[in-house]
């Protein structure tokens, strides 16, 4: 068996329902009965029937992602799949990464960004902040733009350097209008609004990180069984206070997935695995690195034929 990764999805991959093709597996049921009781509500009804649209909402979105990633990792490990030989996760995904690496506890994680979420919301006031993805452009014109778009009232950042070609933007509302007009006079592909409403990965989220910095002081972080990839620095780490300070850090810093993928393989790893919902960050890497190939999660035999993939390198 060669070395692999698995990789965890962020925010933006959830969707009404995406745990129903494992609705008939024990595993899976368990872990979501494990997250109600520890938040207080019903995680498997929020995700199955969404009947009040708090799945959209970031407070609800995060913990359902991470439960919907690790419920489908307990199936993996159930099945017989091996460990992975490192994990990343895409900003909220660095969690579920640190618990599949033994770093966090299930329990820990799901509270942690439960909190993150809250504390993210009332970091900016609504209409505040806002997130755009920007298809087409270089990131270093995109980043000249951004500067440009920024004033001392009101500023935008590159927030998420997903893929060539695929930068996430957020900043004030105001500057990141002015940047979506600019972009598409530069000749940008597509300038579309998120509907994100807190300005994730920017310093606008200043707030969030220093309640983070106090939440995580109360947590009990170990040394991952191997290495974490954080996105603040694209650096895989093992180091326990190096880990608390990425969680940090990443709120207020751009998540540099693409470097995270380029040095991933430049480490002669080519296999990986998306854990959970969706199929983004899978297309995302083929994107970076067509030597890298990804296998799915999405369905019970989407898993299997990735767990027999990796089983037979």
């Amino acid at each position: 068996m060669t070395d692999f990764v698995f990789l965890f999805p962020g925010q933006g991959s959830q969707s009404k329902g995406m745990l129903d093709a494992f609705d008939a597996i024990d595993v899976v049921q368990q872990t979501l009965e494990e997250a109600s009781d520890t938040l207080g509500y019903d995680m498997a009804a929020l995700i199955r029937d969404d009947v009040d649209n708090r799945l959209g909402q970031t407070e609800y979105t995060q913990p359902a992602l991470l439960t919907s990633s690790l419920a489908v990792l307990r199936l993996w490990q159930q099945k017989g799949g091996p460990a992975a030989t490192q994990v990343a996760g895409h900003s909220l995904g660095e969690y579920s990464a640190l618990v599949a690496a033994g770093a966090l506890s299930f329990k820990d994680a799901i509270e942690l960004v439960s909190f993150r979420g809250k504390a993210m919301v009332s970091a900016v006031p609504a209409g505040v902040g806002q997130m755009a993805a920007i298809l087409g452009l270089a990131d270093d014109v995109l980043e000249e733009l951004c500067v440009h778009a920024s004033d001392d009232q009101a500023k935008v950042w590159a927030a998420n350097y997903n893929c060539p070609g695929q930068l996430v933007v957020a900043g004030h509302t105001v500057a990141v209008e002015r940047l979506m007009l600019d972009a598409k006079a530069a000749g940008a592909k597509r300038a579309l609004p998120l509907s994100v409403s807190a300005p994730s990965h920017t310093p606008l989220m200043q707030a969030a990180a220093d309640a983070m910095a106090k939440r995580l002081q109360e947590i009990t972080i170990t040394s991952p069984r191997c290495p974490v990839w954080g996105n603040a620095k694209a650096e895989a780490e093992q180091d326990v206070e190096h880990i608390r300070a990425a969680l940090v850090s990443q709120l207020v810093s751009p998540v540099r997935w693409t470097e995270i993928v380029e040095k991933i393989v430049a480490g002669k790893i080519t296999r990986g695995v998306e854990m959970g919902p969706g199929k983004v960050l899978a297309g995302l890497v083929r994107r970076i690195d067509r030597n890298m190939q990804v296998g799915v999660t999405i369905t019970p035999e989407q898993l299997d034929i990735s767990l027999a993939n990796i089983l037979a390198e």
